[in-house]
This record gives structure tokens, C-alpha cells and sequence, in this order.
């Protein structure tokens, strides 16, 4: 018989419905049960694509007698960290006091009213490898819960005064400097990994938002060493295991420092990101293999994570019949038996071979170069490339006979705001059209299934059911989409909602001390009102908001926009230089903010219009923004307001710091008046 998460849409969710824990959803009926019946709370928060996760609902929460223990001494409630990032970052936090180290599965034990007061991660059934068992971990807060209650009670107090000390911004602090992001970018180019690109060792996450304030940086000053850092990182993780070669799109992590073993679970949010910091570095440098990557990973998701409606899913599994990645890896005979003439330098090329590379199978990744591949087979480096690239859609092909992880088909607000971002910059990047429907299916599809009444959103969205107050991040991320699409499509819905959104996060979220709280103020009440200002895997909605404001000021003029973008960025500036890969999208918006951005406002139609608009989007130029219409007197941004075209022809009006320049229909003057001045 399904337990109380069978009303749920959670993915994650569902999969525990048939568990003899009666798992309760998170909510105050929960709460109300653990009071009325004295017990502690457990609480376990995970997500559909988490591998432990899922060993651990197997070994224990599918085990009878330790869902009869906890049936009996506790109330338990199943939490969707996608769906309750507020939950789960409260009690991450407390994990983290508990334990020093965080992740998922993460299993929290709450008094009645929501205190945390013993907590960690993934337990297994029996003791190993210093670990307690579960059931270890149960009997013990049991037995404490009823010897020493007292004494816990105590504890929860000092760890949720803790949590609540923690989380607000110190002002008065410092403005972000010029002087802070030359700091922060010498401290990223410095922590390179030079032997295998990227930072930090096992395991190894991505890291765009560092990688994208690297790319900024060198355009703001010449600085070629941040390109080489940035470039190095990308062409590690493309050509490393983390990339899926045969379906596009990139794995979460690695389990070693050198990009080889993934965690196959894949993330809409990872490859949104990836996918935009690979096109701006191929706007900067022109790479075909950057190119391909965005090609690719935008490919996967519409052909897998696009609802037919045109929302993005969130997440796959990295388990399949039973094992973790056995979808994506191959051995050598499958090489031979599906590329026939190609298996040898193919398998050559993607370090394929009879003894495999991971547990006697191989992950694809290429370690050699073509010219090497082609020196050792006596062939040519064209021909090499030229077998590799007719394998990969043989090999997707076959892959696409098996047994397919699981999706996680909910459609996350936050998440389709950067996807859709993009989709709307690679449009516009690559003169694609079917990139710009995409984005602008999906922005219609949050429209009409994730805006509430009015400025308000929804969280999430799946078999027709939107649910869940939505989060700082969430409107922050939707807006950064939606000026994304705006500036593609120059349709001016896609502005005005930004600036609703804007409007909303300055009206919901905004802390009177400074910067942005990531619930509204008719959020439900939590044991503490969360306000993260590091980025994680996802940039801190505070950051994001920082980012998005300061570009509807350039649009707008609106000077409470910057202004509380600024505020924000006070309240991090030390941190962020200090520690820039905890801190790469607040220097991402402070660059822009300190970079005097290009206000460029394009006017007009008709012949010479497409040629001003071809140099406005020749290359990146992360400085600045664009608007345009044909006719100044009709249009709701101020940006063009007053901009008339010059002797009816179409022109381009260039403003930055506050000072205008001579408007013009001449390409080549326009493309001088909107290259990016020298940083000191």
C-alpha cells in the first residue's frame, strides 16, 4: 500500500511511495503529528538523480524492520531538495556545524518544532569503513531522545542560533574594487589545476561561473594568461569523461581529478551554465571544438529534457538497470560490431580497449590527439577525426536501444530561466532559429504553467500541477533568461516581464540591512529565514539578482535597480576576491557594474538595419546590453526612448558611464564605439 507521498509530483518523491516508512511530505501536518506524539523528526532530503540516494532507500528504507523502527520512534518526512531549496539549505548548514562536511543523501534528526540537533549524510545497513550503520544511528537518538532530552534540546538551540547568526550580511562592508577583481582573477589563474584544468582535486565539479569570470576579465583588460586558465578548463573537461561524447551534455562530476569516472547524473542547470561559458568562449576565440560542445549539449536537451509543451525537464538518473552509468559505457566488441571499418582508430581516439579504462568497461574520453592517433595508424589526422565523427551517431543510435536512466521530468522555474538564456544567446551567437523557438516555447511555457497572479511564481511544474512558493532564485534566474530572449527576439514582452520580475524580487526579497533574503515575505515560516550568498552548484539567488538588476538598469536608467545591486555586492566584496570560486557570479555582476556597460539602442528599419545588428552580435561583449525597434515612439523600454534614427535611416545610439556618443549607421564606426575600453 502506498504511504503518504503517493499524492506527491515529485519524481523523487513517488520513488519512495511503496516504502514501509510512513514517509510523510514536508508541511506542517508533519510537524503537528511529531508534536502530538512526542517524537523526534527524521528528515532525509535527496533528489531523483542521486546515486546514494538510491543505495540508501534500498538498504534501508526498503528494509522492513528498519521502517518498523522508525515507524514506531519517529516521524519521518521525505524532502525534493529541487523542490524545497529553503529546507534543504537550512539543514545542510546544520549538517555541515554537525559534521563538517555535507551531502546527499542527508539524513537530519529535528525536535518537534523544526530544531536540528544530530545529523549527516548517507548511513549504511551494517557498520563500515568507520561509519555507523542506520540502525546504529536510529537506536542511538532514540535511546538520547529519551535518556537525555534535555541535553539534545540544549544542543538544537545553540546550532539553530548558530544557524540564525549565520545568515545575514555584516554591514557596513566594502564595494566591490577594481582592485578586487584583478585580486580574484590572479587568485583563480593561481588555483589552477595546471596538470589536469580546472580547480580542486576529487572530485572534480565544473566550475563555469569561474571559467565565465576569467573570459570577462581578459576581455576588461588583455590579460592572456586568464584566457589560457579558462581555456585549458574547457578543453579538459570536453575532452574528459565528465562530457558525454556520444549524446552531448555534460555529467555532474568526476570521481578523480583528471575529468575521467563521472557521476553520471546530469543536470539541466550544469549544462546550462557549460553550455553558455563554451559560447562565449567561442565567440572569443573561434574554436570549432567550443562550438561543437554547445551544439551538442543544447541537441541533448531538446531531443531529452524538452517537455512537448516546450518546458526543460531537470534531471537523469546516473543509475540504470541497477547500476550506476551502465548507459553510457562501452567495450571494445561493441566498438567493433557497430562501426565496422571505423572500430579501430574510433576506439583509438575515445581510449576504448579490450581492458577498458573503469571497471573492465570503457568511459569515453580522449586522451590523444588526432595528429598522435593518426602518427600510431599510419593515417592522416583528417581521417581520424572523420571516423570519429561518423561513430558517434552510429554509437547514439545504439545507445539509444538501452535501458534509459531514469528522468526527472518536473519542470524547475530557476532552472528553465538559464536554459532558456542559453538557448536565446547560442540564437543569436550562431544565426539559428530553431534555438530562438526554443527559448521562446519555453519562456511561454513558464508563462502559462509557472506565473501566478500578478509578479508571482510557482516553483515547479509537472503533469499539470504547478506547486511551491517560488525562491529568490527563481525569479532571478527566469529575469536573466528573459533579457536573454528580449535581446535575441527584441519582442518586448519578454522585457516587460523581466522587469516585473525585477520589480517582484526588489518588492519580496529584499533585505532592508542589504542584499536579498532567498524566501519572499510571505514565504512559509522556517526556523530561520535563509539568505545564501555563496554560489554552489547554481549561482546564489542574491548573486544572480545582483546580475539581473544591473542589466535592467543599463535598459531602464532606473537608478533603484543598480542601487540595490550595489548594496548586495557590498555586503561580498571581500569574500568574493578572497574566494572566487565560492563568489564567480557576484564578480561576474560586479564586473559588469564597474565595467562603464555599453548601452547600445538600436533604431529603425529597413536597409542597413541587418548590418548594424550583425556587428552588435559579432562577438561577446559581457559589458553590455542591446535594445532595439523600429520606432522609438513605440516602445515601453526607456533605453530607446527618445533615440529618433538619423535621416531615416537605421541608426545605433551607444551611451556608457553616463555619456553619450554621436549616434551612427556606419558598421564600422558602430563597432568602434562599442569596443570595450581597457581596465587600468
Amino acid at each position: 500500500m502506498p504511504n503518504r507521498l503517493a499524492a506527491e509530483t515529485s519524481p523523487y518523491l513517488l520513488q519512495h511511495q511503496h516504502n514501509p516508512v510512513d514517509w510523510r511530505p514536508w508541511g506542517e501536518d508533519a510537524f503537528a503529528a511529531a508534536r502530538a506524539a512526542d517524537k523526534p523528526v527524521f528528515l532525509s532530503v535527496g533528489y531523483a538523480a542521486c546515486h546514494w540516494c538510491h543505495v540508501m532507500e534500498r538498504e534501508s528504507f526498503e528494509d522492513p524492520a528498519s521502517a518498523q523502527f522508525l515507524n514506531e520512534h519517529f516521524v519521518s518526512i521525505k524532502v525534493d531538495r529541487e523542490e524545497r531549496p529553503d529546507v534543504d539549505q537550512i539543514y545542510m548548514s546544520a549538517v555541515q556545524l554537525l559534521t563538517r562536511h555535507g551531502g546527499w543523501p542527508m539524513s537530519v534528526f529535528l525536535t518537534p518544532d523544526g530544531k536540528p540537533f544530530h545529523g549527516g549524510t548517507y548511513f549504511p545497513p551494517e557498520p563500515r569503513h568507520g561509519m555507523p550503520s542506520f540502525r546504529q544511528v536510529l537506536e542511538a537518538v532514540r535511546g538520547a531522545w529519551v535518556e537525555r532530552r534535555t541535553e539534545l534540546e540544549s544542543g538544537a538551540g545553540r546550532i539553530l542560533a548558530a544557524l540564525q547568526d549565520g545568515g545575514g550580511l555584516d554591514l557596513p562592508s566594502a564595494a566591490v574594487t577594481e582592485d578586487d577583481l584583478r585580486r580574484a582573477s590572479h587568485a583563480l589563474a593561481a588555483g589552477e589545476d595546471r596538470a589536469n584544468g580546472g580547480w580542486g582535486e576529487a572530485p572534480k565539479f565544473p566550475q563555469a561561473m569561474a571559467v565565465e569570470f576569467l573570459l570577462r576579465r581578459h576581455l576588461a583588460t588583455g590579460e592572456r594568461h586568464l584566457w589560457d586558465v579558462a581555456d585549458r578548463a574547457l578543453r579538459a573537461m570536453a575532452r574528459g569523461g565528465v562530457y558525454d561524447h556520444v549524446g552531448g551534455g555534460f555529467h555532474r562530476y568526476t570521481v578523480d581529478a583528471g575529468w575521467h569516472v563521472p557521476h553520471f547524473e546530469k543536470m539541466l542547470y550544469d549544462n546550462s551554465q557549460l553550455a553558455r561559458v563554451y559560447l562565449h568562449a567561442w565567440q572569443i576565440g573561434r574554436d570549432p571544438a567550443h562550438r561543437r560542445v554547445v551544439q551538442d549539449t543544447l541537441a541533448w536537451v531538446l531531443r531529452e529534457m524538452t517537455h512537448a509543451d516546450g518546458g526543460f525537464f531537470s534531471t537523469l538518473d546516473a543509475d540504470s538497470e541497477g547500476g550506476e552509468g551502465k548507459f553510457y559505457v562501452w567495450s571494445l566488441d561493441e566498438f567493433r560490431a557497430e562501426l565496422g571499418a571505423d572500430a579501430e582508430l574510433a576506439a583509438d581516439v575515445f581510449d576504448v580497449s579490450a581492458r577498458g579504462n573503469w571497471e573492465g568497461t570503457n568511459v569515453l574520453r580522449r586522451r590523444k590527439d588526432a595528429d598522435v592517433v593518426a602518427f600510431q595508424h599510419g593515417a592522416t589526422a583528417e581521417a581520424v577525426e572523420a571516423a570519429a565523427c561518423r561513430a558517434l551517431p552510429t554509437l547514439l543510435e545504439r545507445r539509444s536501444q538501452r535501458v534509459r536512466p531514469g528522468l526527472d521530468d518536473k519542470v524547475i522555474t530557476a532552472w528553465n530561466g538559464l536554459m532558456i538564456a542559453a538557448f536565446a544567446e547560442a540564437a543569436r551567437a550562431f544565426d539559428n532559429a530553431a534555438y530562438a523557438q526554443a527559448a521562446v516555447r519555453a519562456a511561454e511555457f513558464c508563462r502559462a504553467n509557472l506565473w501566478r497572479s500578478g509578479d508571482r511564481l510557482w516553483r515547479t511544474w509537472r503533469n499539470g500541477r504547478a506547486q511551491l512558493n517560488a525562491y529568490l532564485e527563481d525569479y532571478a534566474y527566469l529575469a536573466e533568461g528573459l533579457i536573454e530572449l528580449y535581446q535575441t527576439t527584441f519582442d518586448e514582452q519578454w522585457f516587460l516581464a523581466a522587469r516585473a520580475l525585477c520589480d517582484a524580487i526588489l518588492r519580496r526579497f529584499r533585505d532592508p540591512d542589504g542584499g536579498f533574503f532567498d524566501t519572499s515575505d510571505d514565504h512559509e515560516t522556517l526556523i530561520t529565514r535563509p539568505k545564501d550568498t555563496q554560489d554552489n552548484a547554481v549561482p546564489s539567488g542574491g548573486a544572480m539578482a545582483a546580475t539581473v538588476l544591473g542589466r535592467m538598469h543599463a535598459l531602464t536608467g532606473d537608478h533603484r535597480y543598480r542601487g540595490e545591486a550595489e548594496r548586495a555586492l557590498a555586503g561580498v566584496g571581500p569574500g568574493a576576491s578572497t574566494y572566487p570560486t565560492a563568489f564567480g557570479q557576484w564578480l561576474s555582476a560586479a564586473d559588469f557594474l564597474l565595467g562603464s556597460p555599453a548601452e547600445a539602442a538600436l533604431v529603425g528599419g529597413g536597409d542597413g538595419r541587418g548590418a548594424l545588428l550583425a556587428v552588435l552580435r559579432e562577438t561577446y561583449r559581457p559589458r553590455a546590453v542591446c535594445a532595439a525597434a523600429p520606432d522609438p515612439a513605440a516602445t515601453h523600454v526607456p533605453l530607446l526612448q527618445n533615440r529618433p534614427p538619423i535621416d531615416g535611416r537605421p541608426t545605433l545610439h551607444v551611451c556608457r558611464g553616463f555619456e553619450c556618443r554621436l549616434p551612427t549607421s556606419d558598421p564600422i564606426q558602430a563597432r568602434q564605439l562599442l569596443a570595450e575600453p581597457s581596465t587600468p
